[in-house]
């Protein structure tokens, strides 16, 4: 059984039995909305396709793990976004993603909508004003570690 996370610290909640799923929002996101035709909802027409996807994925991660691995099973998930806005990067370096281009138009309605989806299926949706999805990955990943779980991160990013 799939045990939720404290959203606060994910340290006293983990034993070294424990394996800690750690998923990046936002691969998730853009591959789900580039691998899939649009899809809106029928009665206003809201883009919804993105959402779909994410949600299948986060279901399959949920049943069958990254890995096939016999004793590899997660016991632990959580699913980290990036919050929108300025970070403590933009401090240091005011052009820090300045150039990115916004997400597609069609997409922007979903972002709220993936992030309850997240929470419905009993999945802490994380995210911290100030800091990027990576920075927070990073730190559950350091605490689980100490109290000697094993983690995966499920991203596509490259950093």
């Amino acid at each position: 059984m799939i045990q939720p996370m404290s959203t606060q610290s994910i340290a006293p909640a983990l034993t070294e039995n424990d394996h800690l799923i750690l998923i990046d929002g936002s691969t998730f996101i853009f591959r789900a909305y580039h691998a899939l035709p649009p899809l809106t909802r029928k009665p206003d027409g809201l883009p919804v396709g993105a959402v779909s996807g994410f949600c299948n994925m986060l279901w399959k991660m949920m049943q069958e793990g990254p890995t096939k691995e016999e004793g590899d099973e997660p016991t632990h998930f959580a699913v980290i976004f990036d919050k929108s806005g300025k970070t403590f990067r933009n401090d240091f370096y005011p052009e820090y993603k300045a150039h990115r281009p916004p997400p597609p138009e069609d997409l922007r309605p979903q972002f709220g909508l993936i992030r309850q989806a997240t929470r419905a299926f009993g999945v802490p949706a994380i995210e911290q004003q100030g800091y990027e999805a990576d920075d927070l990955i990073a730190t559950y990943a350091r605490q689980a570690e100490a109290q000697g779980a094993r983690v995966t991160i499920v991203s596509g990013d490259k950093d």
